[in-house]
């Protein structure tokens, strides 16, 4: 048996994580670097340069728009053209916007399957389809999320997209087991992140989140991280097609 504490390196690894300018990416991405990965950061509005400078020589930012349609396609090329390939993919790049049901615009609709959803499918087709052609193994991490399993209120898109990946990643997961190909997802609970800080900072929502959840405290960014790293280690080598969630056990609930 090999020593355990070896199945967690990603020694000779290229990875690329998407929305890592901030948050979950980064600390996604941190991780990765730390387990020797060399990891190409996204980020959307902006290049995720920060991130990259705090992991070192290890990581390089980039920058794509992954609400056009084009997005993907062109973060996909530069990565390859820098580094030749890719071997990890963590799709965590999303956006929600809230509207009613009833008055929800189709753009913003569009806008948010194109990034939750289109976008995740077409990096995964790419890194899958270069995975399969170079006869090499390869790790898809979706970011999921709890309403993956729920339907939330004034966030249909938002709602409609996770589902959307959740399904999305069994799919790809039994296409492409057999291609020593895993592909997971990890639905994040309440995290404490620049994104939930009005929910934390309204005092009724806020405990009424604490009481609904088990371990009675926030997410942490790394707590995801450490998820993402054994999904994309060959500690998990046997686990393809899962949803995990890391939500404190909420949906335990």
């Amino acid at each position: 048996m090999p020593n355990i504490f070896d199945l967690f390196r990603l020694d000779g690894k290229i990875a690329l994580v998407t929305g890592a300018a901030t948050g979950l990416g980064a600390s996604i991405a941190e991780a990765l670097a730390q387990a020797g990965a060399t990891v190409a950061v996204h980020g959307n509005r902006r290049a995720a340069t920060e991130t990259a400078e705090a992991i070192g020589a290890s990581a390089a930012a980039f920058r794509a728009d992954l609400s056009s349609t084009t997005g993907a396609e062109e973060l996909f090329a530069e990565v390859k053209q820098k580094f030749g390939r890719i071997d990890i993919l963590i799709n965590n790049a999303g956006t929600i916007i809230r509207h009613n049901a009833v008055e929800y615009p189709l753009e913003d609709w569009q806008t948010v399957l194109q990034v939750n959803l289109t976008s995740v499918f077409q990096l995964s087709q790419l890194a899958g389809r270069d995975m399969i052609e170079r006869n090499a193994p390869g790790k898809i991490v979706n970011i999921a999320s709890l309403l993956s399993f729920q339907g939330g209120i004034r966030v249909p898109a938002y709602a409609a997209s996770k589902g959307g990946v959740a399904q999305l990643t069994k799919a790809l997961a039994n296409e492409w087991a057999a291609k020593n190909i895993q592909v997971n997802a990890i639905a994040p609970g309440y995290i404490s992140t620049t994104n939930t800080e009005p929910l934390q900072a309204d005092e009724t929502r806020n405990r009424q989140i604490l009481e609904r959840i088990p371990a009675g405290r926030w997410g942490q960014p790394m707590d995801i991280a450490g998820a993402a790293l054994y999904l994309s280690c060959p500690a998990s080598d046997y686990v393809t097609g899962t949803v995990l969630t890391v939500d404190g056990g909420w949906m335990g609930r």
